[in-house]
């Protein structure tokens, strides 16, 4: 078979890019459909203002002139400075079962790295991180839920055989009795007032701007330590939260204040694969109807995150955002998080206080490239 790798510099190679997965998992059927028009959107450099401090470029692997694997190669300027190592990340990343078709766009990206003085390689990033992250490691063969990744058993082979290692390992955890469990628990708990000068409200439709701003304020403080974070910037909040009123509720993102000022944040969305997957990738009058109604049926939620400012860790901030989230996730049948590394004690327990337990696991993998 004949291999070759390019790079997509044009329209028609860029349609071959974002095709890839529907040819590869056609035959499929728990796996769920991206948007084209909103893959587009995030690899738009010029739209997207995650890369006016980061690189891009898309690659193809094509085996008899056929699109058989594809790559997206980000270098960030904000991560080498903190992790102190010039460091690229690879994201979108699909593959038909054939080691020589994955391994010869993998093989592409550390050439480029090497050019550019790129001394590791790791991913999956699609494309950042506080997108999808990583490959999926287990519970092949069941539906995957919103913002998690989705791939073929065979992934993690194909990188271990390309020279890459796991360097983290997340998990999502789970409970899918979240109306008994948390009726039997707090019911009687939270019948004593919030203290003075605290309350927890619901995002405001009418001040979106003012509450993003918020919410960007506690989870920039909330997060700065861990694992590959970096501070948002404004637009960075604005894109991503384009489309915030078709994936949650406004009683689903809660804001916690002190004296009017956001010290916490509870933020949950909606697990709408069921109804994105009707899309079929495209929207349209008619699917888009389908997926309002889709939508208006959901009975998972997903905690997307839980912030408190470091002030306020251990106040009373988290067990009044507690209260009123356990009120708001009486709708549904079951809640889930999303990736959660083992290692970060306060999130895990925190899951567990709502009687989830671990559900997925999934894996970053990493590559030295000594120059």
């Amino acid at each position: 078979m004949g291999y070759s790798v390019v790079a997509v510099t044009d329209e028609r190679l860029l349609k071959e890019f974002l095709r890839v997965p529907f040819v590869l998992y056609r035959n499929d059927p728990q796996w769920v459909p991206p948007v084209v028009s909103e893959v587009r959107r995030t690899l738009d450099t010029k739209r997207n203002p995650y890369f006016a401090n980061a690189s891009l470029r898309l690659f193809l692997s094509f085996r008899n002139g056929t699109p058989a694997a594809r790559l997206a190669l980000v270098i960030d300027r904000l991560q080498e400075a903190k992790l102190g190592v010039k460091t690229a990340f690879f994201g979108f990343f699909e593959s038909a079962d054939d080691d020589e078709a994955g391994g010869c766009v993998l093989a592409k990206a550390e050439d480029v790295c090497r050019a550019e003085g790129v001394r590791r390689l790791e991913g999956p990033f699609n494309p950042n991180h506080y997108s999808e992250i990583g490959f999926q490691a287990d519970s092949f063969g069941t539906p995957p839920s919103f913002f998690q990744p989705y791939n073929p058993p065979y992934y993690p082979a194909l990188l271990e055989k390309a020279g890459f290692h796991v360097s983290a390992r997340f998990q999502t955890m789970k409970n899918d009795r979240p109306r008994e469990y948390l009726d039997s628990r707090y019911r009687d708990r939270f019948r004593a007032a919030a203290p003075p000068g605290y309350a927890v409200r619901s995002i405001s439709r009418k001040h979106l701007k003012r509450d993003l701003e918020f919410i960007r304020e506690v989870n920039n403080e909330a997060f700065a330590s861990n694992w590959r974070f970096l501070p948002l910037s404004r637009e960075e909040v604005a894109f991503s939260a384009k489309n915030l009123r078709f994936v949650t509720r406004p009683r689903l993102v809660l804001i916690a204040e002190h004296g009017r000022r956001p010290v916490g944040v509870l933020h949950c969305v909606l697990d709408i694969n069921p109804a994105l997957k009707s899309l079929g990738g495209r929207i349209g009058p008619i699917r888009f109807l389908r997926f309002l109604r889709d939508r208006s049926r959901v009975k998972k939620i997903i905690i997307f995150t839980v912030a408190i400012k470091n002030a306020y860790r251990h106040s009373r901030v988290f067990y009044l955002l507690l209260r009123e989230f356990v009120q708001a996730a009486g709708d549904f049948e079951t809640i889930e998080t999303t990736w959660i590394s083992p290692d970060n004690r306060p999130s895990v327990r925190a899951a567990e206080a709502l009687g989830m337990i671990p559900d997925r696991t999934f894996v970053v993998y990493a590559k030295d490239l000594p120059s």
